[in-house]
């Protein structure tokens, strides 16, 4: 049985699932093309994001560990971005 002051069932898988999106290395853009925070990252509170940056932090050594190049989904974008604007 829960009491007034324990967390709401659920806030744990909710934490995680927010922290989870927040660490992803998708970003959208706006209309103008600049790179928008993952709304997740709002809704986390100031562990939460420190959690979610340390998980990127080891998603993306991860990735570039993976990768032929050495190279990580973020700067295999941001190499694609410079790229196209000698183009």
């Amino acid at each position: 049985m829960s009491t007034p002051s324990d967390p709401p069932s659920g806030s744990d898988e909710e934490r995680e699932r927010l922290i989870e999106a927040a660490a992803g290395a998708f970003r959208g853009r706006d209309p103008h093309g600049n790179i928008q925070s993952h709304p997740a990252w709002y809704d986390l509170d100031e562990a939460g994001r420190a959690e979610a940056y340390e998980r990127a932090l080891r998603l993306r050594a991860m990735e570039a560990a993976l990768d032929p190049q050495g190279l990580s989904t973020t700067a295999r974008a941001v190499l694609l971005r410079i790229r196209n604007r000698k183009a």
